[in-house]
């Protein structure tokens, strides 16, 4: 088979296609024939070899995918071949064929469409990440103002779509006037740009000067602390990431002046410790997903030969929504 190749740390443009020897999957394992694999961040610090856990050499990248299943180890049972499968793996996706665990995958129902195959290998992440961030961490309530930053991104207009499906009024802050735009798509009920020097005082106007009650920041950097000074009273803070590369230094009297809290969110630490929990959020994710009440936003589609480009432009940050690999695709 035909699989994205990592023979040493380095930037996306060191990474190789090659024909490797297709899998065989052990005890407890499935192996899946890829439909896509998404384009996440941790796909790229994995590659660079920044990431928490470092694999050996040769592997591929890849840790989010959908696909069906084509063969199974010893001792799966809930699992067939032939059915339609969500999953994640810590890497390993940006190839034709993948072992997983079969406990980190999900079977789709029987009348998953190709298209919602798709859209649903782009989708455990974002969206796990958001939902547990929003329900789990931040306890979230209809009626509370929720400021997404980073709102154009994969996270971050989940965010923006789960806020109003649970019943908050989204500000979603972008720095491009395309990004605000898919975020408007998403159902933001206001949008900004966090670049400009009035950030503050828009967020005042929107808010009628009581400040948001959420804050979801997969951004981190310079604009943190600006927004923490934006946080209502008993307001929570959510830090998602640091996309924007640095780790920020808050003041901390802050919090006490206002009641608020900074909330961490670590949607993979959470899988592993609370998996009855995870389950059930994925399921009502799913459940949206299916009846459409959730549309993931995936802006573009690369082969596997494509894999470099793609994550450049994620860690530019110029991507919008979802990117993912399309092994099936030519190039």
């Amino acid at each position: 088979m035909k699989a994205v190749v990592c023979d040493a740390w380095g930037t996306p443009d060191t990474l190789q296609v090659k024909d490797v020897p297709l899998p065989e999957p052990g005890p407890g394992q499935v192996r899946i024939r890829v439909r896509v694999a998404a384009v996440n961040f941790p796909d790229a610090l994995l590659v660079a070899g920044k990431y928490q856990f470092k694999p050996d050499f040769p592997f591929s990248p890849g840790a989010e995918f959908s696909g069906t299943v084509s063969a199974l180890g010893d001792g799966v049972t809930s699992i067939a071949v032939g059915e339609k499968v969500v999953g994640t793996a810590p890497f390993g996706a940006y190839a034709e064929e993948i072992l997983a665990d079969a406990a980190q995958v999900v079977a789709l129902r029987d009348d998953t469409s190709d298209d919602e195959l798709e859209l649903v290998g782009s989708f455990l992440l974002t969206y796990g990440t958001s939902y547990h961030a929003l329900k789990d961490r931040a306890a979230a309530k209809p009626g509370e103002t929720l400021l997404v930053l980073g709102a154009g991104g994969g996270v971050g207009l989940a965010a923006v779509e789960l806020g109003k499906r649970m019943g908050l009024r989204v500000i979603a802050a972008a720095s491009t006037e395309a990004k605000r735009e898919a975020a408007r798509s998403r159902g933001a009920d206001e949008v900004v740009d966090y670049t400009t020097d009035d950030f503050r005082e828009q967020l005042k106007m929107f808010t009628g000067g009581r400040g948001v009650d959420i804050v979801y920041d997969p951004v981190g950097g310079d604009i943190a602390e600006t927004t923490l000074r934006s946080v209502g009273w008993g307001g929570r803070y959510l830090v998602v990431g640091f996309a924007a590369g640095g780790i920020p230094k808050l003041p901390t009297n802050l919090l006490l002046l206002k009641g608020s809290a900074l909330v961490g969110v670590f949607w993979g630490e959470f899988v592993r410790r609370e998996p009855e929990a995870n389950a059930a959020n994925t399921r009502q994710l799913l459940a949206w997903l299916h009846d459409r009440t959730l549309r993931p936003l995936i802006s573009a589609r690369y082969p596997l030969s494509g894999a470099a480009q793609a994550l450049d432009a994620l860690l530019g940050r110029d991507a919008i929504g979802k990117l993912v690999i399309v092994p099936s695709l030519a190039g």
